[in-house]
């Protein structure tokens, strides 16, 4: 019997054989809702999704969800893709905007301001991407995602901010988990752990069938070496540390 669901999965080069393992498991017929990070915690949210990847940062805002299956996006290390960048450097920072799409990374980012540079700077929404060429000295941006690959070596400093947590808790991150409502049937979580094993084994079939392989970065090496898909009782413990901080940034308007 074919196994319906509406999951929520993010819109990023990262996630990418996650998405080729439930368009491929056979028994899971899934409607995809692909979103930048903090677009799948509002599907989620609102209702229109029963499971979503979701940051890290929101489960502890959420009603009656578990956390489910043994995948998530992360890292032991640099991760690449979730960059504070900057021509000054951390100590002199003193305005950072941060990237509108992640919720995990703005409060990642908060963490290591306090506890690892400790440093205090103004914090501001970035909306307008055109705005990091027109960096001003004390400036720095936290950019997420695939864009990351079009500013590396753009900048004097990059900060990865998986990289800068392992030097400050020697722990992996996680920037992403699956969690689905209390009650979801086993029937669908065991579907999707089987949709998900299919795609961390099949990662580069997954980059192909994307397009992946004939981009500029090498996308097999990213999703072999920088990303960690096993969600691991090593990076439950970080996720607790990062919960029981209890920091958080609220950025003000953009100043332009």
């Amino acid at each position: 019997m074919a196994l319906g669901a509406r999951i929520a999965a993010v819109s990023y080069l990262n996630t990418i054989p996650f998405i080729y393992g439930i368009q491929h498991e056979d028994n899971l017929r899934a409607e995809l809702l692909l979103a930048p990070p903090a677009g799948c915690y509002e599907n989620y949210a609102t209702g229109k999704a029963d499971i979503a990847l979701m940051p890290s940062a929101m489960i502890p805002t959420l009603k009656s969800t578990n956390i489910i299956t043994d995948y998530c996006i992360g890292s032991s290390g640099k991760v690449r893709t979730v960059v504070l960048f900057s021509n000054t450097p951390i100590e002199q920072v003193r305005r950072v905007f941060l990237d509108a799409h992640s919720r995990t990374s703005v409060q990642l980012v908060g963490y290591l301001a306090a506890k690892h540079w400790k440093i205090a700077p103004e914090w501001y929404d970035l909306q307008d991407y055109s705005q990091v060429a027109f960096a001003e000295k004390g400036d720095a941006f936290l950019l997420i995602g695939d864009k990351v690959f079009d500013h590396e070596g753009l900048f004097n400093y990059a900060y990865d901010l998986s990289e800068e947590w392992n030097r400050c808790t020697h722990l992996p991150f996680a920037f992403a988990v699956w969690v689905a409502r209390k009650g979801t049937s086993y029937e669908l979580i065991d579907g999707l752990q089987r949709a998900l094993t299919l795609g961390v084994e099949s990662v580069w079939e997954a980059v192909v069938e994307n397009g992946f392989d004939k981009k500029p970065y090498n996308a097999y090496e990213y999703l072999t070496q920088n990303i960690d898909f096993i969600f691991n009782a090593e990076k439950h413990s970080a996720l607790q540390k990062f919960w029981n901080a209890g920091l958080k940034v609220e950025p003000r308007s953009n100043p332009g």
